[in-house]
C-alpha cells in the first residue's frame, strides 16, 4: 500500500464515517483490508482502492467501512452508566415524563446490541413502575453487519460472561449449543436501525436519553463537536446524555456540560437542568413478573 493510498483510504474514512486514521494505525488498515481483500477476490490493497477511486460504489465503501470500525462491546459495561441510569435518570424521567407517560432512549452505538440489551433488561426489572407506559429503546450504528447480529440476540459464552450477572443470564437467555440466546421478548424491547452520525437525524425525534459511549475516541476533535451538537439537538428537554468512561465533553463544545450532582451524566446547557435524586432500589434477584409496558415502534 502505497502513501497516496493510505491517505485516499484515511480521507475517505473521516469523511464517510468520521474514523480518524494516524499513521500509526496504518498496520491497521494493511490488516483488515486485506481480509477483505481476499473475502471478495481482489488482488490487494492498490486494486481496491483503484475501484473506489472510478467513482461512486456505496456497497465497497460501506464494506470498506465495515471492515474499519471497532464492535468492541459488553454487557453492562463500565456498569457505572447502568446504576445511573436505573438509580438516578430512571426516576428523573418518571417523575418529569409522568403526564405522557413516554420514555424514549437512543443508543447511538449500539453495536452486537450488548448495551441497548443491558438496559432493557434493566427495565424489566422495573416493569412494575413502568405500567402503562410508552417505552422505545433506539439502537443505531452505521454497520449493518452489527446489528443483524444484535438483532439475532445469540451470543458466545465469552460474550455473556463479559459483564452480565448470572441471575440476569439465567433469566433472559436460552442455551443453544455453544451460544446463548436472548429472549424474545427483551429483544423486542429494542428497535434497530442504521445511522451514521455524520448524517442528519431529525428523522429520529427526540430523546429523554441518548447513551453514545465509546465511539468518539475514534474521531478528530472537529468531528467530536459535530457529532456533539448533533446529538445535543435530540435530546428533550432536560434530557440526560451519556458517554463513555474516557470520553468529556470539556473542550470540545459547550453545547452539553457535565451533570453538578452527578459524574458522568451530560445535560444540554441551554435547559439548565438539575437532576433529581429519587429512590429507586435495584432489584437484586432474578425473578419478577413479565414486562408490564409497551414498545413504541417507529
Amino acid at each position: 500500500m502505497t502513501e497516496l493510498d493510505f491517505d485516499f483510504l484515511r480521507i475517505l474514512l473521516q469523511r464517510r464515517s468520521g474514523l480518524f486514521l494516524s499513521t500509526e494505525k496504518r498496520y491497521l488498515v494493511e490488516s483488515r483490508l486485506g481480509m477483505l481483500c481476499r473475502r471478495r477476490g481482489i488482488a490487494g490493497i492498490p486494486a481496491l482502492v483503484s475501484q473506489l477511486r472510478l467513482g461512486p460504489a456505496s456497497e465497497l465503501e460501506a464494506a470498506v467501512i465495515e471492515a474499519m470500525t471497532t464492535n468492541e462491546t459488553l454487557f453492562f459495561r463500565d456498569r457505572t452508566p447502568f446504576d445511573l441510569f436505573r438509580d438516578i435518570l430512571l426516576p428523573e424521567k418518571l417523575a418529569a415524563n409522568a403526564q405522557s407517560r413516554t420514555l424514549r432512549i437512543w443508543c447511538a452505538a449500539v453495536s452486537t446490541g450488548q448495551e441497548a440489551y443491558s438496559i432493557a433488561m434493566l427495565l424489566d426489572e422495573a416493569a412494575d413502575r413502568l405500567a402503562g407506559w410508552s417505552i422505545e429503546i433506539l439502537g443505531t450504528d452505521i454497520s449493518i453487519e452489527v446489528l443483524d447480529r444484535a438483532r439475532q440476540g445469540l451470543y458466545s459464552q465469552f460474550e455473556v460472561q463479559r459483564g452480565l450477572p448470572i441471575q440476569l443470564l439465567l433469566k433472559h437467555f436460552r442455551q443453544e449449543g455453544d451460544k446463548w440466546r436472548l429472549s424474545e421478548r427483551i429483544r423486542g424491547m429494542v428497535t434497530l436501525k442504521p445511522h451514521n452520525l455524520l448524517e442528519p437525524s431529525q428523522q429520529l425525534g427526540q430523546f429523554d436519553i441518548i447513551f453514545c459511549r465509546n465511539v468518539l475516541i475514534y474521531f478528530d476533535v472537529p468531528t467530536k463537536a459535530r457529532v456533539m451538537a448533533a446529538l445535543a439537538e435530540r435530546l428533550a428537554r432536560n434530557g440526560a446524555f451519556i458517554l463513555g468512561a474516557a470520553e468529556t465533553v470539556i473542550g470540545i463544545t459547550t453545547t452539553l456540560v457535565p451533570d453538578p450532582q452527578h459524574r458522568g451524566i451530560y445535560r444540554d446547557a441551554s435547559s439548565n437542568a438539575q437532576a433529581r435524586r429519587a429512590p429507586f432500589p435495584a432489584s437484586s434477584e432474578p425473578g419478577g413478573s413479565p414486562s408490564a409496558f409497551k414498545t413504541a415502534r417507529t
